[in-house]
């Protein structure tokens, strides 16, 4: 049995654009010598070089093509190939169904496509994916975005970490985060919306998804513009009696099993 611990560092968790000091979503999650860059956010390509050169990942994990999960794939392709970086192999990229085209798009300024396939080795995820990296196993599940949006649950054979990506409260959300050890899970909206559809979680949702689910520690991230940290997770505690932290830039989590 794989007894190492998931290791979660924060590169960013700021919405809808980076602060002076907080990149966007983007996290590094790492067990043994397995690395993952999760959700690659608008300026965390920089944190993530403290930790990791891009040749070194083991995957990207991307939950869903909105620019604050999403838009450091585009410098990462010209760094793994017109820089200092010297690929052996295009770099695994786990993401929603489009998402090579969607970085063509930006990236090709000729008549020929921009060889995005020889930077990344690009799966089109779907509800349900697994994907076996090193001692970590990944689920993805589909959840409520209003675009093609996943969440995942990290796991070995002790350890679980659930990331919640975008969403509105769901039951797959609450399925996929069943009894796991870590729930990072974002925490946007100040409110519910007054009408239409609801596509994030507010801070007491957060909590009451981590309740549901059973988790044993949630922690917040993706905090909207019109809270604060303190106010998310004060607010979030009002409904999951276990422990709640905030995704601060920098910070790095250790998840193990509760004995």
């Amino acid at each position: 049995m794989n007894s190492e611990p998931i290791r979660l560092t924060v590169l960013g968790s700021a919405t809808p654009y980076p602060s002076a000091d907080n990149p966007c979503s983007g996290y590094l999650v790492s067990s043994g010598g397995t690395r993952i860059w999760v959700d690659a956010g608008t300026g965390t390509l920089g944190p993530l070089q403290r930790y990791v050169p891009l040749d070194r990942l083991d995957a990207i994990w991307i939950s869903h093509l909105h620019a604050d999960h999403s838009a450091d794939l585009l410098t990462a392709y010209y760094g793994a190939l017109f820089a200092d970086i010297r690929l052996t192999a295009p770099i695994p990229l786990y993401g929603p169904a489009g998402i090579a085209d969607r970085l063509a798009g930006f990236l090709t300024n000729t008549s020929t496509r921009s060889p995005v396939e020889s930077a990344f080795d690009v799966t089109e995820l779907y509800d349900g994916h697994q994907a076996t990296l090193g001692p970590l196993r990944l689920t993805s599940r589909a959840v409520a975005h209003g675009i093609p949006a996943f969440a995942v649950r990290i796991e070995t054979t002790s350890t679980s970490l659930v990331y919640s990506g975008d969403t509105a409260p769901c039951t797959s959300l609450a399925e996929l985060a069943e009894g796991c050890d870590a729930l990072l899970c974002e925490a946007e909206s100040a409110q519910p919306p007054a009408e239409g559809e609801q596509v994030h979680h507010t801070p007491e949702n957060a909590g009451e998804t981590a309740t549901a689910a059973g988790a044993n520690r949630l922690i917040v991230t993706h905090v909207g513009r019109f809270l604060t940290p303190q106010e998310a997770v004060a607010r979030a505690a009002t409904r999951f009696t276990g422990p709640v932290d905030y995704a601060a830039p920098g910070t790095t989590f250790t998840v193990r099993r509760d004995r």
